[in-house]
């Protein structure tokens, strides 16, 4: 199949902001090329659910400062897309994809929000998502939701974006923003990272705030950056970590977290590193993935890593089989605690919601249910000595003894395993056909993952994916971007309308 040609669009945050600096161009402009180029292309994608209407006099107030001497920080003037889970106190609606919650805006920023306005980021729009962060159904269609319906991979539009931060992923890889903002429980920003071939940064959970972000999770939840590059997601992260009174979590972080992530970058950070291969439960599910890996270690190894293969988690089976006891009894918990924060909407707790998709079916349930919601709401109280033993022991297998164990074993700087496999077909009634993937060991632990393209297979993305122990991201940052460099795999994506194999 002959691919059309699509303009790559405007280029990295580094050479934005240079031409910014050097007036060439201003954030009026900016925000206007991004939103020609989403005019032109997200009809095929289905990438962003809403335009930001204040967006412009947002670019003409930082040109004024700007001019006037004034730069916040290195995203100063930078138009950011936001998933739909992310509370913003503007004329955009806050709705995790549900229809249910249409209607009111949020009348607080979420904490990234706010941290993220501060460093003179333009928010520009909202990114469609998995609805409810995909935990409604059992046999969902990623990228799907009730507000904005079906997300298309921008590589091969019948293929799916994986999710839940849906949008996010196909907005950085189309390029509708030089950077945009996810949320992940487990696989949310990794996994869409992967299936639109962009990097995804899963902070530690508690270095970026949770609140005014829709939940599922407390003990999983975290907001990060993706983008086209490992410097692009790195400077994002840096405007958008720090303490919040809102989020008890982030009050640990204190100390451990940095303003500047770009100060990490290194082209030679493979040198000398000590890296594991974790294979067991994370290859072996797709030739073609574990085909692309095996050429990615040949990269790690000729840019200076010393590779210790393999370097299994020791309890990565016993992680792959834990029941999800502990998401139907913190999203009922979390879910309510926010939906109560939000009074104006038409529901107030997981009941209401449970009982509005009943009576609105045929728009929000023709094609999957939500199994999920219900099983929540059988949950019995964060004071159930059921939910306590399982949290308390995930963290114990992903923690002390999974990756820190394997850590220590080694004296490693780090784990590497294949992200994702190459993107499925779409099936809205039978759901999605996930094959495998490496993001659950650090979803139960609240560590930090870097996932980064790695290459193509018939033309679909691959990334692998570094991972690594608490507060770990500076040296997660550093492999992932030397690795990057030494691969030099990227490739823009072409919106192709199928996959035609030879």
């Amino acid at each position: 199949m002959s691919k059309p040609e699509i303009d790559p669009g405007p280029g990295s945050i580094a050479e934005l902001s240079a031409a910014l600096e050097s007036g060439e161009l201003t954030s009026v402009a900016l925000v206007e090329m991004y939103l020609a180029r989403i005019a032109q292309l997200d009809h095929l994608t289905h990438a962003i659910v809403e335009i930001n209407p204040d967006a412009r006099a947002i670019a003409e107030q930082l040109d004024a400062e700007r001019h006037a001497g004034r730069v916040r920080s290195a995203v100063h003037g930078i138009p950011v897309i936001l998933k739909d889970n992310i509370d913003t106190a503007d004329k955009m609606q806050t709705t995790a994809g549900s229809l249910a919650l249409v209607g009111p805006c949020a009348l607080q920023d979420a904490g990234v929000v706010e941290r993220l306005r501060a460093a003179g980021a333009i928010i520009l729009a909202k990114a469609n998502l998995s609805e409810w962060a995909n935990y409604r159904s059992v046999r969902s269609s990623s990228g799907w939701s009730g507000r904005g319906r079906q997300t298309r991979n921008p590589y091969v539009l019948d293929r799916t974006p994986s999710g839940s931060s849906s949008g996010s992923a196909v907005a950085a890889a189309a390029n509708f923003a030089p950077v945009t903002v996810g949320t992940e429980t487990n696989g949310s920003i990794t996994s869409p990272a992967g299936a639109s071939g962009v990097v995804g940064i899963k902070p530690t959970v508690g270095l970026t705030s949770r609140a005014g972000v829709i939940p599922i999770a407390h003990s999983q939840d975290t907001v990060g950056p993706l983008a086209r590059s490992v410097a692009d997601a790195a400077l994002m992260l840096g405007a958008m970590v720090g303490v919040d009174p809102r989020d008890p979590a982030t009050s640990v972080a204190e100390g451990r977290s940095y303003t500047d992530y770009a100060q990490f970058l290194d082209a030679n950070g493979l040198r000398g590193a000590r890296i594991g291969v974790a294979r067991e439960s994370f290859t072996g599910y797709s030739e073609h993935t574990d085909a692309i890996f095996e050429a990615a270690l040949v990269v790690l190894r000729e840019a200076g890593a010393t590779l210790i293969d393999p370097a299994d988690i020791p309890t990565a089976r016993e992680i792959a089989a834990r029941p999800a006891t502990v998401l139907d009894y913190e999203m009922k918990a979390d879910l309510n605690a926010y939906l109560a924060s939000r009074p104006d909407l038409a529901i107030h707790n997981l009941a209401d919601l449970i009982a509005y998709n009943e009576e609105h079916a045929a728009e929000e349930m023709p094609y999957f249910r939500q199994e999920l919601l219900l099983r929540a709401q059988a949950t019995i109280g964060l004071d159930d000595p059921a939910y306590l033993e399982v949290l308390a022991t995930n963290q114990r297998l992903a923690r002390e003894e999974g990756i820190d164990a394997v850590l220590q074993q080694y004296d490693l700087d780090a784990l590497v395993a294949p992200t994702n496999a190459p993107a499925f077909a779409i099936d809205q009634l039978n759901g999605n056909r996930n094959m495998g993937g490496s993001s659950t060991p650090a979803a139960l632990a609240g560590y930090p993952l870097v996932t980064v393209p790695a290459g193509y297979a018939f033309g679909l993305p691959v990334n692998i994916t570094f991972m690594g122990t608490a507060y770990s991201e500076p040296t997660l940052i550093r492999l992932a971007h030397a690795f990057e460099r030494a691969a030099g795999v990227w490739q823009a994506p072409q919106f192709l309308p199928t996959l035609e194999l030879p």
